[in-house]
């Protein structure tokens, strides 16, 4: 365990950075103002006390015995067979759990054998489902694509005949840099067919990304696009592509796909072509080892260079499979929505993966959501019967400021779950959501995850758990979440701490190539994973006597307003008060260097247009009412736009960098770079005499 007397300075986070002065001491854990603690929220009619799943959809769920969590909790980790059951295997594992000779990774299901694209595809078109929709694509400029389970398990064969005809074979990667279109999903599913291991590059990352992501993994074919779409304008791909291949200085196979008649990567394949070539043959499914990789994904914090992580066939299907059958309520006959981009985990285990395994439609949506109206994704819910809709607390608040006569305009009759991913929602927005989307008739799920843990990990049971508005609710069955303080030990209810777990679970990471040091910090912060196994996530936590979890944010983003370490609040508080300013339409704090206080946060805002400083008034009253007025930030930026990464987060490390003077870090993972220019002239002008 971490020795409590050492300092803040002798203690690094698991990205390398101090948590700030006095956060360590063992009398001193921060504590974090909750707004809605204690408090009855109304709105519309509901609060955000427990509210119970709906009757009728508790009838229909496909996990409904409270008994599941002792059930798992006496029977770990024979437990996990339930999750393997969901999935078929070419060879029947032999043990369920077995630990790796370097610790902290293990081995489930060890001696199993089976093919994903099997398992997703196959299976479904044997039993008889053939003609039930697998993917509904739409794209922005209107053009819509159906592919039944028989046609993608036709296009998938196809495509694993042409890799196979260029040279790839199992355990070779293919690097697969394409927008949201169906290609990239018989992409990947004809990879899993074949063996081969898929590295999905998001279509808008530089062609430098790529080049990174493709020396690291070893990927010597390339499929990528002519061109993508994204709020209604047309951008060119194929030579971000050429440029990254260029940049490699080896030989690559690519493949390119025409959808505007676009170049192609110069010396590269025609895909339609290609295709066209291998019309008809058979590829049979390789099976694989259940510890065999099936892709590669990246991730990067706030802070933190991307990192490579490997998740592996067997466990991972099942654990997908599993979450997305009992949290999301999937099963064959469901059309399930999720906008998360497939680059992403969400998109990996979610969008693909786990909604084809459960034999579900999954929809797919090239453009944005306000393209080409506001009406649309209310249309797409109601024009494809959509059954869960799950989306990201952002999107959420948009949609709630655009107004409730969007949804109403159409019938959302369909829907039977909701859900959220991606970051913390707020009471009041989650409210929102339940009554004006669902009508008080469809449970929410609030979702936690991370790319490391490859699904779902801490959520309800939509058809056991009741729901509490703002709180993600208790670790699923088998799984051991712990919100600890700074010596490891449990904290008091409602007190917080760090989130860890003492367990593992199937679905998780290996790292890829570099990252072994840096993965490897999450289970060193508050153990030995040779003596004892504690996965630390990096993010701040609640627990309550019900076991429901909050997650407060990473721990990186805690600031002291105070003289005392206790004095202590979270950026996310700061930013849910501000954003319930009316002229605000984003915000995000950061804490910075200060001469007197040490660190202060600072406020930037995207307002409406209107009084800037009427604006920065109401944040600062508001804050002090609601919060505390140390909290109040030291200065309130006004911005035409935040930096964002492209996962659609801030990348708050770059507003660090300019408040306090320093040498930007790195900026390719920014969506608008050109925006910090403007922050730089906004923070000068504003930090010059007279103006604070």
């Amino acid at each position: 365990m971490q020795d409590g007397n050492k300092t803040s300075s002798e203690i690094q986070t698991a990205g390398g950075r101090s948590r700030g002065d006095g956060f360590y001491y063992n009398d001193h854990m921060f504590c974090v103002h909750m707004r809605y603690r204690g408090e009855r929220e109304e709105f519309n009619g509901v609060t955000n006390e427990s509210i119970p799943p709906p009757d009728q959809f508790v009838e229909q769920a496909n996990v409904t015995e409270p008994s599941i969590y002792d059930q798992f909790e006496r029977n770990w980790p024979e437990c996990w067979e339930r999750a393997a059951a969901l999935i078929e295997w070419g060879r029947e594992y032999d043990t369920v759990l077995e630990p790796r000779e370097v610790p902290p990774y293990y081995e489930w299901f060890s001696g199993g054998r089976l093919n994903a694209a099997h398992n997703c595809i196959d299976r479904h078109v044997r039993d008889g489902r053939g003609d039930t929709v697998a993917v509904q694509w739409l794209g922005e400029q209107g053009g819509t694509r159906s592919y039944t389970y028989t046609r993608l398990q036709r296009e998938v064969n196809d495509l694993a005949a042409a890799l196979r005809s260029l040279g790839v074979a199992e355990n070779e990667t293919v690097a697969l840099y394409m927008p949201r279109i169906p290609e990239l999903l018989v992409a990947m599913l004809a990879c899993a067919r074949l063996g081969a291991v898929h590295v999905v590059v998001f279509s808008e990352y530089s062609a430098d990304i790529l080049a990174s992501f493709m020396s690291e993994t070893g990927a010597q074919v390339l499929l990528t696009c002519d061109r993508y779409y994204k709020n209604g304008e047309s951008h060119d791909l194929a030579s971000k592509a050429a440029a990254g291949v260029d940049a490699l200085n080896r030989e690559v196979t690519t493949v390119t796909v025409e959808r505007a008649g676009g170049a192609t990567v110069p010396g590269g394949r025609k895909y339609d072509a290609l295709l066209a070539e291998h019309t008809g043959g058979d590829v049979g499914p390789v099976d694989r080892d259940a510890n065999a990789p099936l892709f590669i994904c990246y991730a990067s914090g706030p802070v933190s260079e991307p990192m490579g992580m490997a998740h592996v066939t067997g466990e991972y299907l099942a654990y997908v499979t599993w979450t997305a059958h009992a949290v999301l309520d999937l099963e064959p006959g469901d059309t399930l929505w999720c906008p998360a981009g497939i680059e992403w985990i969400t998109g990996h285990s979610y969008v693909v993966y786990g909604a084809l395994a459960c034999g579900a439609t999954t929809v797919v949506y090239e453009g944005g959501a306000a393209t080409p109206s506001r009406h649309r994704p209310w249309q797409i819910i109601d024009e494809y019967d959509v059954t869960q809709f799950y989306t990201t607390p952002t999107a959420i608040r948009t949609f709630r400021d655009w107004g409730t006569e969007f949804p109403e305009s159409h019938d959302l009759s369909s829907l039977r779950l909701l859900g959220t991913v991606g970051q913390r929602i707020d009471p009041e927005t989650w409210l929102w959501f339940y009554t004006h989307v669902g009508n008080g008739q469809c449970p929410v799920v609030d979702t936690w995850y991370q790319a490391e843990t490859g699904g779902i990990t801490l959520s309800t049971l939509p058809g056991i758990c009741d729901m509490k508005p703002g709180a993600v609710g208790p670790p699923l069955p088998g799984i051991d979440a712990t919100v600890v303080d700074a010596n490891g030990a449990k904290v008091q209810h409602d007190e917080a701490g760090y989130l860890t777990f003492d367990r593992p679970w199937p679905g998780f990471f290996r790292p890829v190539g570099t990252a072994d040091e840096q993965a490897m910090e999450h289970w060193t912060e508050f153990g030995d994973p040779g003596d004892e196994w504690v996965y630390f996530a990096e993010d701040g936590a609640t627990v309550d006597g019900d076991d429901y979890i909050t997650i407060l944010g990473r721990l990186d983003d805690v600031i002291n307003i105070g003289y005392f370490s206790k004095n202590r609040v979270h950026v996310s508080e700061i930013e849910q008060v501000i954003e319930d300013v009316d002229a605000v339409e984003s915000a995000t704090v950061v804490a910075a260097e200060h001469e007197i206080k040490g660190e202060t946060p600072y406020a930037f805002v995207v307002v409406d247009d209107g009084d800037r400083s009427h604006a920065r008034r109401d944040i600062r009253d508001r804050i002090e009412q609601e919060l505390a007025a140390p909290a109040c930030p030291e200065d309130v930026y006004v911005v035409s736009e935040l930096p964002q990464t492209y996962a659609g987060g801030v990348l708050r490390q770059v507003l660090k960098d300019l408040l306090n003077g320093e040498q930007l870090g790195d900026t390719d993972l920014l969506r608008n770079p050109g925006v910090l220019d403007r922050i730089a002239v906004e923070i000068r002008h504003d930090s010059s005499p007279g103006r604070r």
